[in-house]
């Protein structure tokens, strides 16, 4: 680094590549990829993702993989964030049900609620027919 003018450049490189994920235009689909998703069966969940969005011609989406989501016990975990939308966590994966969310979610809008985790009363579900008061 030679100048404060330099310097100034670096963070404004570092701001815009910040924005840059907030402010996508495009999806986005997060395989949890930590030892406990890969003991879990990440691997063929990640695979089955990628060759769904292949198979659909999805160039708008990016599929990309990321260390523990921090609930071990529930992997694989798949998360998808779409534009102007709520992020939606997907829990215990595998290749099937993931590329049922490729088709259902990411291509069709519809989220497949079966596989989403729930938080009711402070403790995580993935059972629709819970009561919500």
């Amino acid at each position: 680094m030679k100048s404060l003018a330099e310097l100034e450049a670096i963070r404004k490189k570092t701001i815009d590549n910040v924005n840059q994920r907030t402010d996508r235009t495009t999806t986005r689909i997060v395989v949890g990829m930590a030892t406990c998703g890969i003991a879990a069966g990440a691997r063929p969940v990640l695979l089955a993702i990628l060759d769904e969005v292949k198979k659909l011609g999805l160039g708008d989406v990016s599929v990309v993989q990321t260390g523990c989501i921090g609930v071990c016990r529930l992997e694989p975990i798949v998360e998808v964030i779409r534009p102007g939308e709520e992020k939606v966590t997907y829990i215990k994966m595998d290749a099937e049900k993931a590329k049922k969310v490729v088709d259902e979610h990411v291509a069709g809008g519809k989220v497949c609620d079966e596989y989403v985790m729930h938080i009711v009363d402070g403790h995580v579900v993935n059972d629709y027919t819970v009561k919500h008061d």
